[in-house]
């Protein structure tokens, strides 16, 4: 038994690795490139580009670590299927239950390693990213010039804008001719440069911005003078712009935390604080709607003090008796503050909600791992002949099914329309029965060679449905 326990985990480890790697490259590009605006122009340094592929890095492996496992099963026992590998196991007397022992055993040491992983890896990796991704929007564009347009730059320091023209740039050399340099800030005094050649600097800590002109003229005009103007001719001169903010400063506070940056400690502390702010506004809207009751009945009120402020707050008017109008400015102020209640009730048991999605999330994935095994190696001897393509195709269906099931039931227990342990766990309850249905028929399967393919999934599906239909025939004979 050892033997076989060594085999089938030996055809396991190679799809599931290769697997795991292929999936996490595929999505991890994909999050890279759906992020590449917050990158591109800012001149981050190569340490800052690395730190942030190594932050995005874990958010990916939390999605494709169960996709792995299933594909992984999927593959290898399609195989081990279609090579009667299987067939010779069940002929030697080894029950489809031992079979599926090792691997069941494999999918609860990946759905504790999702769980750590889950708990303890991925939040502080999200937490950095988004603090790394705040540094990274507060840093301004590198600074870059581009020829024949008017390139305004700006001072992080003074908040000086300057516009600098040029006619051409070099960038190997930072040399730029015919420059035009344009301050806006002061409106009274008009100051403009003229320069036939100039040489563009950063200083080490590339935050201040040096321009040496050669050759120029600035012309300029008084204020305090009307009508006058001067020009002033030099053979070189440098301008200093500081503060481009080309340089980024890396925050050393860290910034509060959001439900996906923390650990199941930390939900459920929050869980527990939203909880007790729900019942404290709930007894709040209680105490408001009764008081709010009485005094449209004219009875007193538990709080008189109170009522007494409303009262001497309400204005007097022409109309009705002085005690009817008051009595309906206390009744309309007291139902606002019932309702203020009210809404802060449901703000609090929002965050509740999504607090408890958050934990019952961390469980259902590394779950998913232990769901998958169950209902990849029953599916995969049943239908061995489908090859890669019927790997591929299963498990873009049950990734699809799986994902748009828990997406839905996020959505629907933040918005209160269900409990999160109901929403969150259903796709996994689901996937389970399918999978224990599957593993009773395993004991069944006859397949080989000659059958298990698409066309044989194909009249399985049919079957399924011309049973079901000649059922409700014969319910409505």
């Amino acid at each position: 038994m050892q033997i076989l326990t060594r085999h089938l985990i030996r055809a396991i480890m190679g799809p599931f690795l290769f697997s795991l790697s292929a999936l996490t490259g595929l999505l991890f590009l994909n999050a890279i490139a759906q992020r590449m605006e917050d990158l591109a122009g800012k001149g981050l340094s190569w340490d800052v580009i690395l730190d942030f592929l190594y932050l995005s890095l874990p958010h990916t492996v939390a999605l494709t670590m169960p996709m792995a496992v299933l594909v992984a099963v999927l593959h290898a026992f399609t195989e081990m299927t279609a090579a009667n590998e299987i067939t010779a196991m069940k002929a030697g007397g080894i029950p489809p239950l031992r079979i599926m022992t090792p691997l069941l055993v494999m999918g609860v040491l990946a759905g504790a390693v999702m769980l750590y992983f889950n708990d303890s890896v991925l939040p502080e990796a999200n937490h950095r990213l988004k603090n790394l991704l705040l540094d990274i929007n507060r840093k301004s564009p590198t600074f870059t010039l581009r020829e024949q347009v008017m390139n305004r730059i700006q001072s992080d320091e003074s908040g000086e804008v300057v516009y600098l023209r040029a006619a051409a740039i070099d960038n190997t050399t930072s040399t730029l001719d015919d420059v035009w340099i344009i301050p806006a800030n002061d409106l009274l005094r008009r100051r403009i440069t003229y320069a036939d050649s100039a040489h563009m600097a950063l200083n080490r800590e590339r935050t201040d911005l040096f321009l040496t002109l050669f050759a120029g003229v600035v012309f300029e005009s008084d204020p305090d003078r009307p009508g006058s103007f001067q020009t002033t001719d030099f053979s070189r001169q440098v301008v200093p712009i500081r503060g481009v903010g080309n340089a980024m400063e890396r925050s050393v506070s860290a910034s509060q935390r959001g439900d996906r940056e923390m650990d199941i400690g930390m939900l459920s502390e929050q869980a527990d604080s939203a909880g007790a702010d729900r019942d404290e506004y709930r007894r709040l809207s209680h105490e408001r709607t009764r008081e709010t009751v009485l005094i449209a009945l004219a009875r007193p009120v538990a709080d008189t003090e109170a009522a007494e402020t409303l009262i001497s707050a309400a204005r007097p008017a022409p109309g009705p008796p002085r005690e009817i109008m008051v009595r309906d400015q206390v009744t309309y102020r007291a139902l606002q503050a019932a309702n203020t209640q009210t809404q802060q009730e449901a703000a609090a048991v929002q965050r509740v909600h999504r607090y408890e999605v958050e934990i019952h999330k961390k469980y259902t994935l590394s779950f998913a791992c232990i769901v998958f095994v169950l209902l990849g190696v029953p599916l995969a001897i049943r239908f061995p002949r489908g090859g890669l393509g019927m790997v591929i195709a299963a498990s873009s269906v049950i990734f699809a099914i799986y994902w748009v099931g828990l997406i839905s039931g996020e959505d629907l227990a933040d918005r209160g329309i269900a409990p999160p342990v109901v929403t969150m766990w259903t796709p996994n309850v689901i996937f389970t029965i399918v999978g224990l249905f599957l593993v009773r028929g395993m004991g069944k399967e006859t397949a080989t060679m000659r059958g298990g393919g698409w066309d044989d999934l194909i009249w399985t599906i049919r079957g399924l449905f011309s049973r079901g239909t000649r059922a409700e025939i014969g319910e409505t004979t």
